[in-house]
């Protein structure tokens, strides 16, 4: 199993936690050197938050943990494409690299509906790779809303 391999399962399981909790199973972790420094999942429902996306509450984890606003030289594993607000602040985070599961056709910012990490007016560039698991995510978020309906 390679790295990005692992780190994206303990995303799924942190999604597989926002699911029990009645959110959309999104989960997320940062990690540097190897290391997990934040992770986070979808909690806006229940903390009444807008901005309480699994990125954003495992962005605030790391900052926390490392005591910086800046997140530099480390890696940020989502089970889904990131939002237009979630990628804002991984650029303002200054993380180094994204690794996302599954594409969101209609809000995703990492190359569906924007492609904020390669805007060439943005003062800090993030390398990104999608693809790692997508079906295992894929297949959560349909059963979630298939459960919903």
């Amino acid at each position: 199993m390679t790295p990005d391999e692992h780190w994206m399962r303990h995303a799924l399981i942190l999604a597989e936690r926002a699911q029990q909790h009645n959110e959309v199973p999104v989960g997320a972790v940062i990690v540097q050197d190897n290391t997990l420094i934040g992770e986070g999942w979808n909690q806006p429902i229940s903390s009444q938050d807008p901005t309480a996306h699994a990125e954003m509450e495992a962005i605030r984890a790391a900052c926390q943990h490392t005591q910086n606003y800046r997140l530099p030289n480390t890696t940020l594993y989502t089970t889904l494409e990131p939002c237009l607000m979630c990628a804002g602040a991984i650029v303002h985070s200054r993380i180094s690299r994204v690794v996302f599961a599954a594409f969101e056709p209609k809000t995703g910012a990492a190359g569906s509906c924007f492609d904020v990490f390669n805007e060439p007016r943005l003062n800090h560039r993030v390398e990104c790779h999608h693809g790692v698991l997508a079906e295992q995510s894929s297949d959560l978020l349909r059963r979630f809303f298939k459960a919903r309906r």
